[in-house]
């Protein structure tokens, strides 16, 4: 075969550093609309993201030419750096080190949208850490507590 063909649908999840609640409603549009435009350079569009105080949910198509930890390392980094520009409030702002990365069949798209959506609501009943304990035990991630949590 003369062509690569490839379609992963991630869902990348990731927190501020120690959890701190820092994003803003101000600047969430925004930050959102950021980091939609680094997936597009990446060539790894956006199906739907959306973030509360202390983290984000990002659900995309994964670049075939790209590596998922290159595509991380660029939202992360560059969504940092233009976060600490917006306000002072950002000034100390950082992303966790690590990150969690899940596969989404086709079949299962619209539901990981919908629930990113309601993001809001959801974390009125479960915080950050319980969810993504959660994701990692639905996707067979071991999680080992001692190096998960920055």
């Amino acid at each position: 075969m003369s062509q690569s063909l490839a379609k992963n649908t991630v869902h990348l999840v990731f927190s501020t550093k120690d959890r701190r609640a820092f994003l803003r409603d101000k600047e969430r549009e925004e930050l959102h609309s950021y980091i939609t435009g680094v997936l597009r350079n990446k060539r790894s569009p956006l199906i739907e993201i959306n973030s509360v105080g202390d983290h984000v949910h990002i659900l995309y198509t994964q670049s075939k030419n790209l590596a998922l930890a290159k595509i991380v390392e660029q939202v992360k980094s560059t969504s940092s750096a233009w976060l600490k520009q917006q306000h002072r409030a950002y000034g100390r702002f950082a992303w966790q080190a690590g990150y969690g990365a899940f596969s989404v069949s086709h079949s299962h798209i619209e539901a990981v949208r919908k629930y990113i959506q309601t993001q809001q609501e959801h974390h009125r009943k479960e915080d950050f850490q319980d969810e993504f304990r959660r994701f990692c035990k639905k996707n067979g991630v071991p999680v080992d507590e001692r190096y998960v949590w920055d």
